[in-house]
């Protein structure tokens, strides 16, 4: 049974390759969902996951790419969209 997550992540993540390479770890992971910027410098995701790589994949997100620097995330249950492959959105 797949798990929907809506995640925000804090700090420096933009301009910092953040959404490439999380949907490169995304589609090494069979994540589906979206990752996009958001206006105030956070970048939010909603992810479907195997819960057997829920926590790498938040382990990701808690580090992201070597420029960027994680201050927190959020991250909250949702319902399941049945994304088809993982997509990185513009604004």
């Amino acid at each position: 049974m797949k798990k929907a997550l809506q995640i925000i992540v804090k700090g420096k993540v933009q301009g910092v390759f953040f959404r490439a390479s999380t949907k490169a770890v995304a589609d090494q992971l069979g994540v589906k969902g979206i990752v996009k910027n958001l206006p105030n410098g956070d970048v939010f995701l909603e992810a479907e996951l195997d819960p057997v790589f829920e926590q790498d994949f938040l382990e990701w997100c808690k580090t992201g790419p070597d420029e960027a620097e994680v201050t927190a995330i959020e991250v909250k249950e949702t319902a399941l969209k049945n994304f088809v492959n993982f997509v990185i959105l513009k604004r």
